[in-house]
Protein backbone atom coordinates (compact mmCIF):
# COMPACT_ATOMS: atom_id res chain seq x y z
CA UNK A 1 0.00 0.00 0.00
CA UNK A 2 1.10 3.47 -0.69
CA UNK A 3 2.50 5.03 2.22
CA UNK A 4 0.56 8.40 2.10
CA UNK A 5 -2.98 5.70 1.74
CA UNK A 6 -1.64 3.57 4.44
CA UNK A 7 -1.20 7.13 7.02
CA UNK A 8 -4.40 8.14 5.98
CA UNK A 9 -5.63 5.01 7.19
CA UNK A 10 -3.91 4.90 10.85
CA UNK A 11 -5.02 8.71 11.03
CA UNK A 12 -8.80 7.54 10.43
CA UNK A 13 -8.27 4.58 13.51
CA UNK A 14 -6.37 7.47 15.68
CA UNK A 15 -8.75 10.38 15.51
CA UNK A 16 -12.02 8.83 14.78
CA UNK A 17 -11.45 4.88 16.13
CA UNK A 18 -12.97 4.09 12.32
CA UNK A 19 -11.18 1.23 10.39
CA UNK A 20 -11.66 1.92 6.97
CA UNK A 21 -10.90 0.26 3.90
CA UNK A 22 -8.78 1.54 1.52
CA UNK A 23 -9.06 0.31 -2.04
CA UNK A 24 -6.18 1.14 -4.08
CA UNK A 25 -6.28 0.62 -8.10
CA UNK A 26 -2.98 1.16 -11.05
CA UNK A 27 -5.69 3.71 -12.76
CA UNK A 28 -5.83 7.31 -11.45
CA UNK A 29 -9.12 7.99 -8.89
CA UNK A 30 -7.95 11.62 -9.06
CA UNK A 31 -11.76 12.90 -10.69
CA UNK A 32 -14.79 11.57 -9.83
CA UNK A 33 -15.29 9.96 -13.02
CA UNK A 34 -12.32 7.92 -13.03
CA UNK A 35 -13.02 6.94 -9.33
CA UNK A 36 -16.33 5.73 -10.92
CA UNK A 37 -14.88 4.16 -13.81
CA UNK A 38 -12.18 1.89 -11.04
CA UNK A 39 -14.98 1.25 -8.67
CA UNK A 40 -17.63 0.44 -11.47
CA UNK A 41 -20.33 2.36 -9.37
CA UNK A 42 -22.35 5.83 -9.87
CA UNK A 43 -20.69 9.07 -10.61
CA UNK A 44 -22.61 10.48 -7.72
CA UNK A 45 -21.75 7.95 -5.11
CA UNK A 46 -17.95 9.63 -5.08
CA UNK A 47 -17.47 11.97 -2.41
CA UNK A 48 -15.19 14.82 -4.16
CA UNK A 49 -13.26 17.43 -1.35
CA UNK A 50 -12.92 20.48 -3.02
CA UNK A 51 -11.10 23.37 -0.51
CA UNK A 52 -11.89 26.60 -0.97
CA UNK A 53 -10.58 29.76 -0.27
CA UNK A 54 -12.71 32.63 1.17
CA UNK A 55 -12.20 36.42 0.99
CA UNK A 56 -13.56 38.65 3.31
CA UNK A 57 -12.99 42.80 2.92
CA UNK A 58 -11.05 42.58 6.20
CA UNK A 59 -8.47 39.68 4.56
CA UNK A 60 -5.41 42.31 3.95
CA UNK A 61 -6.49 43.63 7.63
CA UNK A 62 -6.03 39.86 8.98
CA UNK A 63 -2.64 39.03 6.39
CA UNK A 64 -0.97 41.80 8.44
CA UNK A 65 2.79 41.82 7.32
CA UNK A 66 3.22 37.85 6.77
CA UNK A 67 1.12 37.88 3.22
CA UNK A 68 -1.02 35.44 3.57
CA UNK A 69 -4.17 34.74 5.45
CA UNK A 70 -4.50 32.74 8.34
CA UNK A 71 -5.84 28.77 7.81
CA UNK A 72 -9.22 30.34 8.85
CA UNK A 73 -9.45 31.44 5.19
CA UNK A 74 -10.36 27.75 3.77
CA UNK A 75 -13.17 25.66 4.05
CA UNK A 76 -13.91 22.18 2.83
CA UNK A 77 -16.58 20.73 0.52
CA UNK A 78 -17.86 17.74 0.49
CA UNK A 79 -19.79 17.03 -2.74
CA UNK A 80 -21.32 14.28 -4.84
CA UNK A 81 -19.21 13.02 -8.18
CA UNK A 82 -22.28 14.13 -10.03
CA UNK A 83 -22.40 17.69 -8.96
CA UNK A 84 -20.72 20.52 -9.51
CA UNK A 85 -19.95 23.04 -6.22
CA UNK A 86 -21.42 26.88 -6.47
CA UNK A 87 -18.72 29.17 -5.06
CA UNK A 88 -21.48 31.71 -4.98
CA UNK A 89 -23.41 29.89 -2.57
CA UNK A 90 -20.13 28.76 -0.61
CA UNK A 91 -18.97 32.44 -0.31
CA UNK A 92 -22.14 33.55 0.82
CA UNK A 93 -23.24 30.29 3.52
CA UNK A 94 -20.15 31.57 4.95
CA UNK A 95 -20.54 35.00 4.99
CA UNK A 96 -17.44 35.76 2.73
CA UNK A 97 -17.42 38.35 0.10
CA UNK A 98 -16.09 35.64 -2.84
CA UNK A 99 -15.08 31.89 -3.18
CA UNK A 100 -12.24 30.57 -5.26
CA UNK A 101 -10.77 27.33 -5.78
CA UNK A 102 -7.68 26.81 -3.22
CA UNK A 103 -4.40 27.26 -3.88
CA UNK A 104 -2.44 24.15 -4.64
CA UNK A 105 0.44 24.21 -2.22
CA UNK A 106 -1.65 26.37 0.38
CA UNK A 107 -3.67 23.62 0.33
CA UNK A 108 -0.87 21.08 0.89
CA UNK A 109 0.22 22.99 3.33
CA UNK A 110 -2.45 23.52 5.45
CA UNK A 111 -4.76 20.66 5.08
CA UNK A 112 -1.89 18.29 4.88
CA UNK A 113 -2.94 16.19 1.35
CA UNK A 114 -2.02 16.89 -2.19
CA UNK A 115 -5.33 17.95 -4.58
CA UNK A 116 -5.98 14.16 -6.18
CA UNK A 117 -6.06 12.80 -3.34
CA UNK A 118 -7.68 15.23 -0.29
CA UNK A 119 -9.29 12.93 1.76
CA UNK A 120 -13.04 14.13 3.57
CA UNK A 121 -10.93 14.01 6.81
CA UNK A 122 -7.99 13.40 8.41
CA UNK A 123 -6.90 16.82 7.96
CA UNK A 124 -4.08 18.49 9.72
CA UNK A 125 -5.92 21.56 10.60
CA UNK A 126 -9.64 21.58 10.89
CA UNK A 127 -12.01 23.31 8.32
CA UNK A 128 -15.31 24.22 8.21
CA UNK A 129 -17.13 21.93 6.42
CA UNK A 130 -20.13 21.81 4.20
CA UNK A 131 -21.90 17.79 2.69
CA UNK A 132 -23.64 17.70 -0.36
CA UNK A 133 -27.21 15.95 0.42
CA UNK A 134 -27.08 14.20 -2.76
CA UNK A 135 -24.28 11.89 -0.80
CA UNK A 136 -27.00 10.67 1.38
CA UNK A 137 -29.06 9.04 -1.49
CA UNK A 138 -26.63 6.27 -1.75
CA UNK A 139 -25.57 3.53 0.57
CA UNK A 140 -21.90 3.94 0.17
CA UNK A 141 -20.08 6.31 -0.87
CA UNK A 142 -16.43 6.51 -2.00
CA UNK A 143 -13.84 9.34 -0.52
CA UNK A 144 -10.32 9.98 -1.62
CA UNK A 145 -7.79 8.05 0.73
CA UNK A 146 -4.36 10.69 0.74
CA UNK A 147 -3.18 9.68 -2.93
CA UNK A 148 -4.63 10.25 -6.81
CA UNK A 149 -5.08 6.11 -6.31
CA UNK A 150 -6.89 5.55 -3.81
CA UNK A 151 -10.28 5.88 -1.97
CA UNK A 152 -12.13 4.78 0.92
CA UNK A 153 -15.60 2.91 1.31
CA UNK A 154 -18.13 4.85 3.91
CA UNK A 155 -21.78 5.27 4.31
CA UNK A 156 -22.66 8.53 4.02
CA UNK A 157 -24.43 9.28 7.20
CA UNK A 158 -20.98 8.39 8.89
CA UNK A 159 -18.79 10.78 6.63
CA UNK A 160 -20.78 13.64 7.32
CA UNK A 161 -20.16 13.09 11.07
CA UNK A 162 -16.37 12.37 11.00
CA UNK A 163 -16.22 15.33 8.75
CA UNK A 164 -18.22 17.42 11.31
CA UNK A 165 -19.91 18.33 8.35
CA UNK A 166 -23.22 20.62 8.24
CA UNK A 167 -25.02 19.37 5.25
CA UNK A 168 -26.10 22.06 2.94
CA UNK A 169 -26.50 22.56 -0.71
CA UNK A 170 -24.07 24.21 -2.32
CA UNK A 171 -24.59 22.75 -5.81
CA UNK A 172 -24.93 24.40 -8.90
Amino acid sequence: MHPRAAEFGERARERYDADVDVLEFDASTETAAAAADALGCETGAIASTIIVSLSRGDDEARRGSGGRAPPDDLVAAITSGANRLDLDAVADHFGADAAEMGDPDRIREVVGWSIGGVPPVCHDAALPTVFDPTLTEYDTVYGAAGTPNAVFVVEPETLAGLADATVVDLTD
